[in-house]
């Protein structure tokens, strides 16, 4: 395996564990528990960090003049990494909404 395929499989490893904690948060947030739903968004964007810094490594060694060939399995991670920040800012909305609703019917 060689350096990008291992790259692309950190970020891929990293946001889809981060992509868990966000829809574990919005499935919490429903049940009312939004200082749970709030610390699995935290966890969620530890996670999301790791990618992000994967990929920012691979833009590093791109702008040092180091050709980076990119691959299927490198946008299949960048495809992930992107829906990872939209499943994040889904989240966020959906724990708004739901503390909303639970104000509403007190």
């Amino acid at each position: 395996m060689d350096n990008l395929e291992l790259v692309s499989f950190q970020i891929i490893s990293a946001v889809g564990v981060a992509k868990s904690f966000y829809i574990e948060a919005m499935k919490i947030a429903e049940k009312g528990d939004f200082d749970l739903a709030k610390a699995k968004i935290k966890e969620g964007d530890q996670e999301f960090v790791k990618g992000h810094e994967a990929h920012a490594g691979l833009i590093q060694k791109e702008a040092n003049g180091e050709k980076v060939v990119p691959n299927i399995l490198l946008m299949h991670a960048e495809d992930q990494l992107m829906s990872a920040e939209t499943i994040k800012m889904m989240a966020l909305e959906i724990i708004k909404l739901n503390q909303r609703l639970y104000s509403l019917e007190k």
